[in-house]
């Protein structure tokens, strides 16, 4: 294979994929694989994304200006990359604003990673799911540009932003975002609620589908499963905003005004 069948082949690739392919053609060795991908960058061939991360610029392309698929970048981060949170709704299309900041869960502690304009940050997967080993519940296999990649679906998004809101563009971005999928399966938003273990979380989960009961709907007897799990105590969903929040007696949540009354629709 030349080295331009495997370009074509691996769009965003890791110094480790390459070593594999250089192994199979009998040019094995680290120098080789070195001097290989260092002449390729300087011939304008391939970007470094990173150290041991690179992209093709396809032949004709100009370097500076070529755009490379972000998602296809989150995807070779780390081995168990999954694609999450407000990228996940971004990656179907479905989020309200365009964001340079990508999420990614992932085993691996990290500082952000930079890539021009994009950001790219490492999420540890939360705890709970750790403790279970259920870390790819939800999670869809995906293939992308000949990639495969995988990313958190509908149901188990729709959970994880609202259970972290700072990680999916605030709380108008989470729910406009959320507002432009048609349909959820219920049974497993629930499911992965409880998993997810965290009595606000599920609260909020219960109030955001009561509030959108129609659209979606919304039987009493889920919002009964998540109300049997509600705070103890009441709960404030955002403790930076505890002077614009009301109680929800159901829920026992204290909860800002701009989700209640969606004020961003003004």
């Amino acid at each position: 294979m030349k080295p331009w069948n495997f370009f074509s082949k691996y769009p965003v690739f890791t110094s480790h994929e390459y070593a594999q392919f250089l192994e199979k053609e009998e040019h094995a060795g680290e120098r080789t694989q070195e001097a290989l991908l260092s002449y390729h960058v300087k011939a304008g061939n391939l970007l470094r994304v990173r150290r041991g991360l690179f992209a093709v610029v396809p032949q004709g392309a100009l370097p500076e200006s070529y755009s490379v698929d972000p998602y296809l970048i989150a995807a070779k981060l780390v081995d168990d990359a999954v694609i999450g949170y407000h990228s996940a709704l971004a990656f179907y299309g479905k989020s309200y604003s365009v964001t340079y900041q990508f999420c990614v869960l992932t085993h691996s502690r990290s500082a952000d990673i930079h890539f021009r304009e994009d950001v790219f940050r490492l999420v540890l997967f939360p705890m709970a799911l750790r403790k279970k080993n259920q870390e790819v519940f939800g999670v869809k296999t995906i293939l992308h540009r000949g990639c495969q990649l995988h990313v958190t679906g509908f149901e188990r998004t729709l959970v994880d932003m609202l259970d972290r809101p700072d990680l999916s563009g605030g709380w108008e971005e989470v729910w406009r975002s959320l507002e432009a999928v048609e349909y959820f399966d219920l049974d497993k938003v629930i499911e992965y609620a409880l998993l997810l273990d965290n009595v606000t979380t599920i609260a909020l989960v219960g109030f955001y589908l009561e509030q959108h009961q129609k659209e979606l709907r919304v039987k009493e007897s889920h919002l009964v499963k998540l109300e049997t799990r509600r705070p103890k105590q009441p709960h404030y969903v955002d403790k930076q905003q505890k002077s614009s929040s009301k109680f929800n007696s159901r829920w026992n949540l204290i909860i800002p005004i701009e989700i209640i009354e969606q004020t961003w629709k003004e």
